[in-house]
């Protein structure tokens, strides 16, 4: 595999050539295992998921004492990926076994830390309160959908807090965070149903297949506890590919791809003003940088698009939106 090609030339090549970033190497205590890492600017964590926090960041290639590794985010980098990350006391933290330069995708030799990772960060009823108010209109059935729904966000890979933020922004003001809404007075057969508030047959179609269910047969199962949050993350990730925008802090493209006519724009800052509040209580803080107004190219409805003409339409829309 070209993946472990590459980590063989790695290896090879810090051994030939001994590097370690200066004054981070420590003597190695009994237990543990000595590896190298490899490239610059690796974060070490403060847990093995891509949301904790950065507690250093190695400048160039290290040697690092490893007394346990232990199972967390997928880290995918041009070397392979791993969902692996080594504990490095003397770092304080983890770091990806994507950066360690072995062959492997775990490290050989090195036990698992010991428990039961805990889920990462799984949204709360009391968070999601704090961030939208009054919209919660019904607690009670909002936290009876949250374990599928922090499942879903999990499997999307809706692990960082801007990405978090974006999401349940938009799904706030979809469906009030409500697995099992029906949009108020739509009457279709494919109307607007479940978190995302799944809407035409050229949506829920596909969505079945992806799944392995009959959607345009039985469309009302869009909204049931099992499906509808398993479907508002095959949109975010398969109809659309919305996790980029959130990184890039653009809730105008979120918007866009969640695909409603721009209008006069009142509801995109609605949104915006949602997915600040979200982020505020999520890291304490808004950074700068949120991008709120889309462009004139993505003004239209795009809910019909398919998945490469929301692509090419982003890329001639660029800028703003």
């Amino acid at each position: 595999m070209l993946k472990r090609r590459i980590r063989r030339l790695v290896t090879a090549a810090l051994a030939l050539a001994g590097l370690t970033a200066g004054g981070l190497v420590t003597a190695a205590p009994a237990h543990a295992a000595v590896f190298q890492t490899y490239g610059t600017g690796v974060n070490v964590r403060a847990d093995a998921y891509l949301s904790a926090p950065v507690v250093r960041t190695l400048p160039g290639p290290t040697s690092i004492d490893v007394d346990c590794q232990k199972y967390g985010d997928l880290v995918t980098v041009s070397g392979g990926s791993s969902r692996w990350w080594a504990h490095v006391p003397a770092l304080g933290g983890y770091v990806t076994v994507a950066y360690v330069a072995i062959p492997q995708d775990k490290l050989p030799g090195v036990a698992e830390c010991g428990g039961t990772p805990p889920p990462p960060s799984d949204i709360t009823l009391a968070q999601v309160q704090a961030m939208f108010g009054s919209r919660i209109a019904n607690p009670s059935l909002v936290q009876t959908g949250l374990p599928s729904l922090n499942q879903a966000m999990r499997d999307a890979a809706i692990n960082t807090p801007y990405r978090k933020a974006a999401f349940l922004a938009t799904l706030v003001h979809e469906s009030r965070l409500e697995y099992n809404i029906r949009e108020i007075g739509d009457t279709r057969l494919y109307g607007g149903r479940g978190y995302i508030q799944l809407t035409g047959d050229f949506n829920y179609g596909p969505a079945g297949q992806y799944f392995g269910i009959n959607l345009l047969g039985n469309p009302e199962l869009a909204r049931s506890l099992q499906w509808s949050a398993p479907i508002a993350r095959w949109y975010w990730t398969q109809a659309r590919n919305i996790n980029p925008f959130a990184d890039q802090l653009n809730m105008a493209k979120v918007n866009a791809a969640i695909g409603y006519p721009r209008g006069d724009g009142s509801e995109d800052q609605r949104r915006c003003v949602s997915f600040q509040n979200a982020i505020r209580v999520l890291t304490g803080s808004v950074p700068g940088g949120i991008t709120c107004v889309r462009s004139a190219a993505l003004s239209g409805d795009t809910s019909k698009l398919s998945t490469a003409e929301f692509n090419n339409l982003i890329k001639v829309g660029g800028g703003l939106g």
